[in-house]
């Protein structure tokens, strides 16, 4: 069965930390990004290095970790993000993170970066800028692939726009999964409950295909 679990509830604004999903150590999540200032970055080798230009204001992510342990299981890859490289701070989230991954059972062992941070994916760029924020994370624990339809959710919603076609999504190509989100509170939590509604409707389907195989 399909479940809800949140920290600090509040009726009007999403909390920093939503679960949801089932038991398992892998699965697809979506960041929320506070840009404070207006960004002129590249990304890695994404379009050889090119400069892409990030407003102020809030970004979102998608991305997914379906690895059962090690680096590529969920609860790492998120402690992952919300560090930085060298000396610098970690995000904020970080610590919450990982006393609620304990709390939930999500990863085993020490979930820091084994290692010093190097820059990867194309968000590790960003994540890695001062002026970000990583101030929300939404992690969908199943082991189904589910980042690609999140992102054509996502991409098509009119309160996203692209920064850069394909950024973020080198590994599901046609898909964009670092979009701008000009949207106030009531668009997060919105996002929330169609997530949960998605889910439902998903764990209703294998129980009903269950039944039928069973009879």
């Amino acid at each position: 069965m399909f479940f809800i679990r949140v920290n600090m509830i509040t009726a009007h604004k999403l909390p920093p930390i939503v679960v949801l999903g089932d038991h398992t150590q892998s699965g697809s999540y979506i960041l929320r990004l506070n840009i404070s200032e207006r960004l002129q970055i590249s990304f890695g080798r994404f379009k050889k290095g090119k400069v892409i230009q990030v407003p102020a204001g809030e970004c979102i992510y998608i991305g997914s970790a379906l690895g059962r342990k090690g680096g590529t299981s969920l609860g790492r890859r998120l402690v992952r993000h919300a560090t930085r490289t060298g000396r610098q701070r970690p995000h904020p989230i970080r610590a919450d993170l990982i006393n609620y991954f304990q709390t939930i059972g999500l990863g085993q062992g020490d979930l820091l970066p084994k290692g010093e941070k190097k820059l990867f994916w194309n968000i590790d760029h960003l994540l890695d800028q001062p002026g970000v924020t990583l101030t929300h994370v939404i992690l969908i624990r199943s082991p189904l692939r589910l980042e690609p339809q999140l992102g054509q959710r996502l991409e098509q919603d009119p309160c996203t726009h692209i920064l850069e076609k394909g950024l973020g999504a080198n590994d599901v190509p046609g898909n964009t999964h670092l979009l701008q989100v000009k949207a106030d509170e009531a668009w997060w939590l919105s996002l929330l409950d169609a997530l949960h509604q998605s889910l439902d409707k998903q764990s209703q389907q294998r129980n009903e295909a269950i039944t039928t195989d069973a009879g």
